[in-house]
């Protein structure tokens, strides 16, 4: 069952008569295992006993990393114990994750490199046999924080019960937004009926997040699919059409199944971390990533760019972790050299921007980019970045992505590509579909504007009212839907 289906509504309103209809908290954290088991296992049932396994074991490590010692005792024995324990976990999750997802293209690339017919079968063989479980790479990734922050001296678990509903809470589970432990903690200690202003938010980020998705980001999804998939057929015009569609095709998809993860999380008395602020009104790339997938910014930022030192140990250093931390993150996203190269890409749009902020203090410029002219130019380069990058994201075979950098410009389309696409399959004109996409824009921007500029909020009562009309909105959806997008990484 996915969000957006009869299936799962059914499931949440069942799931939920019976959680606060239970008395006790500890009956609550059981039913909510239950219930996510019954969520994982109609999507991916055969993976459960290895996630159940995985929880149980981070669960015992980390009560090995955070086992109390006496002050007064200097144990040197202890603390190599604890910091050999937490290089288990670590080495146990990054294997999981890598062999489920990088084995075929680490087999691949080197068959390819070396010509060897062998690793080039094996690539193909674990492909064809070996489906990566859904969800691994926000799993594996809460895991580590979870061992990291016991060995920096948070406590660990006490109940087996509370770890694993922490791990297996199905609104977060597939596709995040990635949760830390004792950020949770407080509140699966302390679970409360929402009060009616949380229980109308609940509501109302679920409607509105399934209209993002189904409405939105599915029809979306169509035009982006017709236009890379007939490349050799499409002009110049319309592959920047199908970039800038694919750029809100994947915010609206990924945003729109947060929201619906946190409107569920609300109705069951918790609280997850939001994970975008309209990134895409950002000045500068890395405003764009303290907007964009908050919470992989905040791993990454917290358990990596800090432990390479950050931005404390020189200029030239900073620049090199920064790379380094977005080429991980683009090896994070998926198995092929396009996803690696947008992470560079990106670690590299970084440096230039830590470097422009170095020089603009030696010359003075800061005044530049805080002035009207400035900050428009800094969204421009910005999003002009992202938005070609991407590129790499929808396309990580380089055969294809590097086919749309060469024909950006002065290729026409093949001619019955218009009559096929636009007019047989979308039943609209190119024009109409790009204003179409441009209207979307400017509604994403007087959203921004009310949210951002005059902090204006929609009352509970309204969006209670405003609940129904975003259901029957779902009937302009696409029939059958598209997949989550974020459900491969």
């Amino acid at each position: 069952m996915t969000f957006i289906s009869l299936d799962y509504a059914s499931f949440l309103l069942a799931l939920l008569a019976v959680y606060w209809l239970i008395p006790y908290r500890s009956w609550r954290l059981f039913v909510m295992l239950v219930g996510s088991l019954i969520f994982y296992s109609s999507l991916q049932i055969e993976y459960v006993p290895l996630l159940l396994a995985s929880i149980l074991l981070n669960y015992h490590l980390a009560q090995g990393i955070g086992e109390p010692l006496d002050w007064r005792i200097a144990n040197e024995a202890w603390n190599r114990r604890r910091f050999l324990l937490l290089w288990l976990g670590i080495i146990f999750n990054i294997g999981l994750l890598f062999g489920f997802k990088y084995v075929p293209f680490c087999l691949n690339s080197i068959g390819t490199f070396f010509n060897l017919p062998l690793a080039l079968d094996g690539a193909n063989w674990v492909s064809n046999h070996v489906i990566s479980p859904l969800g691994l790479s926000f799993f594996c990734f809460e895991c580590v924080a979870y061992l990291i922050d016991v060995y920096r001296g948070a406590p660990a678990a006490d109940s087996l019960l509370q770890f694993a509903s922490y791990k297996f809470f199905f609104p977060k589970l597939i596709s995040g937004p990635i949760t830390r432990y004792h950020n949770l903690l407080s509140q699966l200690k302390t679970l409360k009926f929402p009060t009616h202003d949380g229980f109308a938010e609940g509501l109302w980020l679920i409607a509105s997040g399934a209209v993002k998705k189904g409405v939105f980001a599915d029809n979306l999804g169509k035009l982006v699919a017709l236009s890379f998939d007939n490349l050799q057929r499409a002009g110049s015009g319309d592959l920047w059409l199908a970039i800038a569609a694919y750029g809100l095709q994947l915010y609206l998809d990924f945003s729109g199944y947060v929201d619906m993860a946190r409107g569920t999380a609300l109705l069951m008395g918790l609280s997850l971390p939001q994970n975008f602020d309209f990134p895409y009104f950002s000045t500068s790339i890395a405003d764009f990533w303290r907007r964009w997938h908050t919470s992989l910014g905040d791993w990454l930022r917290n358990y990596l760019y800090f432990s390479l030192g950050g931005s404390r140990v020189g200029l030239f250093r900073t620049c090199v972790n920064l790379l380094i931390v977005m080429l991980i993150a683009g090896i994070w996203h998926g198995a092929a050299w396009g996803f690696i190269i947008w992470g560079g890409l990106h670690g590299l749009a970084l440096v230039i921007h830590r470097l422009t902020e170095y020089v603009s203090k030696v010359l003075s410029l800061a005044i530049f980019w805080q002035s009207l002219p400035g900050v428009l130019l800094g969204w421009f380069l910005t999003q002009a970045m992202v938005f070609v990058s991407w590129i790499f994201f929808r396309l990580p075979d380089l055969n294809n992505s590097s086919w749309v950098f060469l024909h950006f410009f002065g290729h026409n389309a093949d001619a019955q590509f218009a009559q096929k696409v636009y007019l047989e399959a979308l039943g609209l004109e190119r024009f109409q579909i790009s204003w179409m996409v441009a209207a979307l824009a400017v509604g994403m921007l007087i959203s921004y504007t009310f949210h951002r500029g005059l902090k204006l909020q929609l009352n509970w009562s309204l969006k209670l009212i405003l609940v129904p009309f975003c259901l029957l909105a779902l009937t302009l959806a696409p029939e059958g839907g598209l997949p989550y997008i974020y459900f491969d990484f």
